[in-house]
């Protein structure tokens, strides 16, 4: 039986607010949201130095994030769910991350976890992404 972190990834994005990938990551699935989350804060600020403001899951929400979003001078908006909501609801500036992530989804190789490496992984759907941009940018 292979090891727990072999058997599944957890794709930690950063988009543009018009649905660009500007950051992937990806880590095994035992890894928490909050530790994904501060890999990609750490990631974004080194290439995005400008960037100030970031909408999270509620996934997210964890002290040891807000801390770190706090000292990279981050200000994260989690988006909850509402209470009572039953079945899927469409939320504020989540549905862009969601629609980026269908879009890979489109992809046979981006359906299942065929590759075994995670930077070919990764490779992968940086091609998917440039590949969408190039399809939009040409045909506007």
């Amino acid at each position: 039986m292979p090891p727990a972190s072999s058997r599944g990834r957890k794709r930690h994005i950063a988009v543009d607010t018009n649905g660009p990938l500007l950051m992937v990551h990806l880590t095994p699935a035992d890894i928490s949201d909050s530790a994904g989350g501060q890999m990609i804060l750490d990631a974004t600020r080194k290439r995005w130095s400008w960037v100030k403001h970031l909408f999270a899951d509620g996934a997210y929400d964890r002290a040891m994030l807000m801390d770190k979003a706090a000292f990279l001078d981050f200000s994260v908006e989690i988006i909850w769910r509402s209470a009572g909501a039953k079945g899927f609801e469409v939320l504020p500036c989540r549905w862009v991350v969601e629609r980026t992530l269908g879009c890979m989804i489109r992809w046979r190789r981006l359906v299942r976890h065929y590759e075994q490496r995670v930077d070919v992984s990764e490779a992968m759907i940086h091609m998917v992404m440039g590949s969408l941009m190039l399809r939009r940018n040409a045909h506007p």
